[in-house]
């Protein structure tokens, strides 16, 4: 009686206001004017001593060039929207957050030296990429130096999901072109398999009969909707799994996948060319709203193979409780005492 009680007083509680909440995690962070000044001196060390490399953009800062970068690839757009999908996930974990106990841990002071250290080789040889790894690097042991052995445990993920920050740039050829490949390759068996008379040579799919023939140029190679999954994989492995294997097969199905949903949108164009020719292809190709069905394959895949490797089979739902988190707290303070 006395627990049903004590239930229904909390469900008749009024929920606290947005910020309200907001307040109440942000006075969780002890030293936060610490934090925000050496954060501060951290950023304006690359800001002005961050890149070495003028062949490209004429700036010092490390963030000017990455800005630099988004803009001259499409395929690295993503990373303006890094640091907010971060900030959420910490926000939605907000109550696992609330309960690290957080303390300076001055030990942490290594790990921004070797951030420091990896930034001066990556200045040396004109390498900015390497550079941005020492960033970060260097931003996490500050967290660490203000908060402590279990916060960096804690934020480790969603804090990995930055590596989404590194633009490929001229990387992505080594990468496209491999996808362009199998995906065209796929595509053109399956096609075939169906009873369709598509010829394939290299990355050109085409039926003379039919009066249609289609390039997997690189824009079609399949890369953005594998970085999407890539990341939609992450985080929902990250959220889904305790068991660090299972976090691993997880963000691993996503190339498949992504490969797959890449197939999907192509055997939709080819199947348009089979019944109206070349516009017909050209139509499923240019629309928006038909480009979004490969990713629901993607989804939809990832979600079964949650299911499949669910760590708990009696729970209906893989997702994990706030009381995993809590007895996840609960064991690394015990392992620190």
């Amino acid at each position: 009686m006395k627990e049903n009680a004590e239930k229904e007083k909390k469900r008749t509680q009024p929920r606290p206001s947005f910020q309200e909440e907001l307040n109440g995690f942000l006075n969780s962070f002890p030293d936060k004017w610490l934090f925000l000044v050496l954060t501060g001196l951290w950023f304006l060390i690359f800001h002005l001593f961050g890149n070495s490399t003028f062949g490209y953009t004429n700036t010092d800062s490390l963030f000017g060039w990455l800005h630099y970068d988004y803009s001259q690839e499409a395929s690295d757009e993503h990373g303006y929207l890094v640091p907010f999908a971060v900030l959420g996930l910490i926000w939605y974990e907000k109550k696992r957050f609330l309960s690290v106990k957080k303390e300076q841990w001055w030990p942490a002071v290594t790990i921004v030296l070797v951030g420091i250290l990896i930034h001066l080789i990556g200045y040396r040889i004109q390498q900015v990429r390497i550079s941005l790894i020492g960033f970060f690097v260097g931003w996490y042991g500050i967290t660490g130096m203000i908060w402590g052995r279990q916060w960096l445990r804690a934020v480790f993920f969603p804090y990995v999901l930055f590596i989404f920050c590194f633009p490929i740039g001229t990387l992505a050829d080594r990468i496209s072109v491999p996808l362009r490949l199998y995906s065209s390759t796929i595509t053109g068996w399956i096609a075939n398999a169906l009873g369709m008379d598509v010829v394939r040579q290299g990355t050109m799919l085409s039926n003379p009969v039919k009066g249609y023939d289609y390039e997997v140029a690189a824009a079609c190679s399949g890369l953005r909707s594998l970085i999407a999954t890539l990341g939609i994989a992450v985080v929902y492995g990250f959220l889904t799994f305790k068991t660090p294997w299972r976090r691993g097969l997880m963000v691993l199905s996503a190339i498949p996948l992504a490969v797959a949903a890449n197939v999907t949108r192509l055997l939709m164009i080819i199947f348009a060319g089979e019944i109206g020719g070349q516009k017909a292809g050209m139509y499923v190709h240019d629309s928006s709203v038909l480009s979004m069905i490969p990713y629901f394959v993607a989804f939809i895949g990832m979600y079964f193979v949650a299911r499949l490797f669910r760590e708990d089979r009696g729970t209906p739902s893989p997702a994990r409780t706030e009381k995993d988190f809590e007895e996840d707290t609960e064991n690394e303070e015990d392992e620190d005492e």
